[in-house]
């Protein structure tokens, strides 16, 4: 008959940690900080006062504020939020193994 015995030698915590890795490597983790850094910084152009706010900040229903309507907010703020998802997409398909 075979007895059951349970193995009590403790392994070091470095062969415990040998075998960990990554699932990204340090260029993915770049390229999304880059990424992350694009669409906040999209987001953040895109703020500012609304169409019935006037300059000084007060609000006036009879007033309107074409500043909405600046190229930050309709061209470059979109634009640098879709660049920013594409720098994503691009930092999630590196391949991390690719011998340099």
């Amino acid at each position: 008959m075979k007895s059951n015995s349970i193995d009590t030698t403790k392994k070091s915590a470095s062969t415990n940690d040998a075998g960990f890795t990554f699932l990204f490597g340090k260029r993915n983790y770049i390229f999304m900080a880059i990424g992350v850094a694009l669409i906040g910084l999209g987001f953040l152009l895109m703020t500012g006062h609304d169409a019935n706010t006037r300059p000084d900040g007060t609000w006036d229903a009879n007033y309107w504020n074409d500043e909405i309507y600046s190229f930050r907010r309709i061209r470059l703020a979109p634009f640098l939020i879709i660049v920013g998802f594409i720098v994503e997409i691009y930092a999630i398909l590196i391949n991390p193994n690719k011998e340099k």
